[in-house]
């Protein structure tokens, strides 16, 4: 049977407002609570999508012709990887001892980016995923991610990948995580928006994630106060758009919530996660495994990071064989 790193992990699980527009005040109260966890015996904390400075809800409520403002508002307020931003956050997590996953407006070049953080105990920082395609509103704000960030990765508690928000409606996204052995799924979405409908989904989409891949999945959407949204807008109409939506929650691989989930207000879900319990799903449906069948269907993962892989094609000095861009992709099982 497989060991465990840990066969008892404590999960936090944050809803919490931003400081919109003030990046570093948002980081502070980001910090506060990865030492409110570390306090209460958490081994792991996640943090809502783009918590850092805020999720750019202006997006949602404003035609394009009318944010630039707030747009350029978010640039000011981009997250340079590394940078200020992520050392304050490094040394706390290596001070608390705990593994974060944080959700950034990552500003590179001219270019901002819904990424994803994952900082294990020593405060290193052992994933950085790009959201592979924003949804809708959103890709008037941020650019593309590639697959680079499509894998799980390995921390002091165990093995750990992340998806943002309607990736989780990406099945082949997900199994790219699936296929790479995740043990602890950690989802993150905005919150505060759409109503009850979207809350329904988002519960909908963890808890058939837990099921399908037989990890834990721990999720943190974010909130947004009443005076929040009179920033954003004074239209009570809109004002609709920009609540509800909330469900912060840790589910267990069976598909069970391991604790009352947070649907309004801030607050930390905590769950003990019984990592037995991934042997005990899997026994029965190894999506991956037993359950798979290869020689019918198969994934390809591209997991090249196209940065680097733009520049070497368009630098002829730095040219390099396709030969060996093809052997950068990953072909799944």
């Amino acid at each position: 049977m497989p060991k465990f790193k840990k066969s008892i992990v404590k999960a936090a699980a944050v809803q919490i407002s931003p400081i919109i527009d003030d990046l570093m005040a948002t980081t502070e109260k980001v910090v506060a609570y990865i030492q409110k966890a570390s306090t209460e015996g958490a081994d792991i904390v996640v943090f809502p999508e783009t918590i850092i400075p805020n999720y750019p809800y202006f997006s949602f409520i404003k035609p394009p012709v009318l944010f630039g403002k707030d747009h350029l508002r978010l640039y000011d307020n981009g997250v340079i990887i590394p940078g200020p931003v992520t050392e304050q956050l490094s040394n706390v997590i290596n001070e608390c001892g705990i593994v974060a996953i944080i959700g950034v407006n990552e500003l590179d070049g001219g270019t901002l980016y819904n990424t994803q953080l994952i900082f294990d105990t020593n405060g290193e920082i052992v994933l950085k995923r790009r959201k592979i395609t924003p949804t809708y509103h959103e890709r008037m704000v941020w650019g593309q991610g590639d697959g680079s960030g499509l894998r799980a990765v390995d921390t002091a508690i165990g093995r750990i990948g992340a998806l943002a928000c309607w990736e989780h409606y990406n099945p082949l996204a997900r199994y790219a995580l699936i296929e790479d052995r995740e043990e602890i799924h950690c989802s993150q979405f905005p919150g505060s928006m759409v109503g009850q409908i979207f809350a329904d989904q988002i519960e909908v989409s963890i808890r058939h994630h837990a099921l399908e891949s037989g990890c834990f999945v721990i999720n943190a959407t974010g909130w947004l106060d009443q005076r929040q949204k009179d920033a954003l807008t004074k239209d009570t109409s809109l004002q609709k758009a920009l609540s509800g939506g909330c469900m912060t929650a840790i589910i267990s691989p069976e598909g069970k919530h391991l604790c009352d989930p947070i649907t309004e207000g801030e607050g930390v879900a905590y769950a003990d996660l019984n990592m037995e319990l991934i042997t005990k799903r899997k026994r029965m449906m190894d999506s991956a495994g037993h359950y798979s069948r290869p020689e019918l269907l198969s994934l390809n993962v591209d997991r090249t990071a196209y940065k680097q892989a733009y520049k070497q094609y368009n630098d002829p000095s730095t040219a390099i064989d396709p030969e060996e861009i093809a052997n950068n992709h990953e072909y799944s099982q």
